[in-house]
């Protein structure tokens, strides 16, 4: 499995300007072209970080003029992955008149409500706070980008020597200020008196870098960022990262298996009040970080840039393991206090530094935790922002490690991190957000996730919200089913294991994945299945052994794996059993079918009584005769049915249709609606229970 970007200095940027591409294209086209080359590579930002803008001559819709128009990056987007639509549009004219309006720093946020005035062509991107800081300086192309080699100079100790000795008077210098009004005014004022300069570092933030022409900007902001990069690699050679190892980290597979154990524990520890997803990475730059000796001194520091402790919270929480000795019990056992230990100095935080008017306090739980030897986890509301909070603490490490090469590292203070954290306009753009989905913050486990049910399930689980991690003993068509539900929604939602349910390791090993890709699970949709015909006379054992070993055998393991993992949570659990109407209506020719069936309805109902008091709740969906799309109805089995009833095979569906009740037809739609009903909160006080998808069958009547 992936494990995020691991970011180097030991390969300088290359240029990715192709010319006859960007001659095809107009001054916002090649805007766009320029911030997603920039974007690609998280060297020279991270995702949402930095920002980009032109200054184009268009016509005003009014008047029929020409004027000057500002595109630039809108607030919260992401210049990597940006469309044209991501910029907001701004008149020049207007945005130089605000400064008249301009009443100090003391007044510097009312300036934001202005922005919306300053408006070309009615576009209804919103316009950033780091708006003023392109629309002041006098330059067609502004970038500004947060390089991890040019953070780590702006958050050294001896910041301005480092920028004056690694690029003279090319690149200018200013003392960390937050983003708004003033900092645009103080941009302006540089560029004014220092006219040959290229850009300018800011302190503890990043890097602004100009141009005429889109090209020549994007290749400034390269040579700048490959200086650093060059003059870091000089400086770190030969040199220990972070004062040497003082632990070298256990092998990959033992990682896994010590983040497996913990990630569900941490969890159940922050996860009661909302939903946490979890994210794993054990690359390079973490292992170096965590294992070394500066580590203790290094975190407590927190991060620089803005955009990293917006991510990861100011500071991360480092787990007492050492992995020589290999004792995940003691790490588990002193869960809880380190825990309530982090959430008292996020709360002495806030209350030291908050304002009269500063927003309530957020989670007082970690985002970010190091464990020497193993790696970090990060948890957040989905499985996207976790695993974004990984990458910008990956930034951060490298920022830190660069920083102490040519000096010493310097985390922001923390009055100045809690006024951009706790920052009102901050707290609008969290207010602005949709409300989560249904199942945000859920992740549900779908055995026979190949399938027509397990592909409908994992679909209507997915647009309410919950990561999916598909299993099925066809890999061909697990892997069908995880590209276009990865592309349908998300590849960071879906993950796929190949798994036989009736092999108890595969069975163990496949939660065990689940944990360390998602931490933990909330949800389990078994339905894994098969089908036999035959009279009871020519029926062999083989036949008989198949169907209890899946249908019965198989729900038991993945049942008893989730019961488990549920109970390590403490955050209870919805399990849902796909048996069919043959569980309680005889069916001729198919005894080992459905007895094993009727086992699965029976084990329902005994777990159901075992899981209420740890809030885990098992229920059952009861489909008939689902023929679109499912597998067990490709085989013998319809040749089989058809034989049983007399009737040609493809006369099969009508005739389920005409002998149901509703005279309907039973689609995986269906069957996926009563699961997610089941899986969700508005059953929440359901359990035991069994609801019929059949369309209307008198025999399967539960009373």
């Amino acid at each position: 499995m992936p494990t995020g970007p691991q970011t180097s200095g030991s390969t300088l940027l290359p240029s990715l300007w192709d010319e006859a591409h960007a001659a095809g294209l107009d001054e916002p086209g090649r805007l766009l072209y320029r911030s997603n080359l920039l974007g690609a590579d998280k060297r020279i930002t991270n995702y949402g970080g930095g920002n980009t803008s032109a200054k184009v001559i268009e016509k005003d819709p009014l008047t029929g003029r020409d004027v000057t128009v500002l595109w630039v990056k809108g607030s919260g987007g992401d210049v990597g992955t940006m469309k044209r639509d991501g910029f907001s549009t701004l008149y020049q004219d207007k945005l130089e008149a605000l400064k008249s309006l301009y009443r100090g720093a003391d007044f510097e946020d009312e300036m934001v409500g202005y922005l919306p005035h300053c408006t070309f062509n009615l576009n209804p991107r919103a316009a950033s706070i780091d708006t003023p800081l392109h629309a002041y300086l006098p330059y067609t192309h502004v970038d500004h980008m947060h390089p991890d080699a040019v953070i780590a100079i702006a958050a050294s100790d001896n910041s301005r020597e480092m920028t004056r000795q690694i690029f003279g008077d090319e690149i200018g210098w200013l003392p960390w200020r937050r983003p708004g009004f003033q900092l645009g005014l103080d941009l302006s004022a540089f560029a004014r008196e220092n006219p040959d300069a290229k850009g300018i570092v800011l302190e503890s933030h990043g890097l602004f870098t100009w141009g005429e022409t889109a090209r020549d900007c994007y290749e400034t902001t390269l040579r700048i960022i490959n200086t650093a990069i060059a003059f870091l690699d000089e400086k770190t050679a030969g040199v220990a990262a972070f004062g040497g190892a003082r632990v070298e980290p256990l092998d990959a597979a033992a990682r896994r298996e010590i983040a497996a154990r913990l990630m569900p524990e941490i969890r159940a520890r922050i996860g009661r009040d909302e939903r946490k997803i979890g994210h794993f990475d054990d690359g390079d730059a973490v292992l170096t970080f965590v294992g070394s000796n500066d580590l203790a001194k290094l975190a407590p520091l927190g991060t620089s840039c803005p955009d990293h402790f917006l991510r990861t919270k100011i500071r991360p929480l480092v787990l007492d393991f050492d992995p020589a000795k290999g004792d995940v019990d003691a790490v588990l056992a002193g869960l809880d206090d380190a825990i309530a230990a982090y959430r008292a100095d996020y709360t002495r935080y806030y209350e030291s530094c908050r304002h009269d008017d500063s927003p309530a306090m957020r989670d007082p739980n970690p985002v970010v935790y190091l464990v020497p030897g193993v790696g970090m986890m990060t948890f957040a509301k989905d499985k996207a922002t976790a695993r974004i909070a990984g990458e910008f603490y990956v930034n951060a490490i490298n920022v830190m490690r660069g920083a102490q090469a040519v000096g010493t590292y310097r985390g922001l203070p923390e009055q100045e991190a809690f006024d951009i954290e706790y920052w009102l306009l901050e707290e609008a753009k969290l207010q602005r957000m949709p409300k989560p989905k249904s199942l945000a913050g859920r992740i549900a486990f779908i055995t026979g996730g190949g399938g027509g049910i397990g592909r409908a399930t994992a679909e209507r689980l997915l647009s309410d919200g919950a990561c999916v991690v598909l299993a099925d003993i066809d890999v061909e068509a697990l892997e069908r089913v995880k590209t276009e539900m990865s592309e349908r929604f998300s590849a960071d939602m879906v993950r796929a294991v190949p798994l036989n349910v009736t092999e108890e390791a595969g069975v163990i090993a496949s939660f065990a994945e689940m944990a360390v890709e998602y931490g933990g699970a909330d949800i389990l949709v078994s339905n894994a299945g098969i089908s036999s015909s035959a009279p009871i006379e020519t029926t062999e054992l083989s036949m008989w052994n198949r169907n209890i070993d899946i249908l019965a055998t198989g729900y038991f393991l993945v049942s008893r794996e989730a019961f488990r993992l549920f109970r390590r949570q403490q955050l209870g659990g919805a399990v849902v059993f796909i048996a069919s109407k043959n569980g309680l209506a005889a069916s001729p020719g198919a005894a080992a079918y459905c007895t094993a069936k009727a086992a699965e309805i029976h084990l329902a109902r005994c777990l159901a009584l075992e899981g209420a008091d740890a809030g885990i709740r098992v229920n059952v969906v009861n489909p008939d005769a689902v023929l679109q799309g499912s597998k067990i109805w490709t085989g013998e089995w319809r040749e089989q049915r058809a034989a049983a009833y007399n009737m040609a095979p493809d006369e099969l569906e009508e005739h389920y249709r005409k002998r149901s009740m509703l005279k309907r037809s039973v689609l995986p739609s269906d069957v996926a609606e009563a699961v997610a009903f089941l899986a969700g909160d508005a059953s929440a006080k359901s359990t035991g229970n069994i609801v019929n998808v059949d369309a209307g069958n008198a025999q399967s009547f539960t009373r």
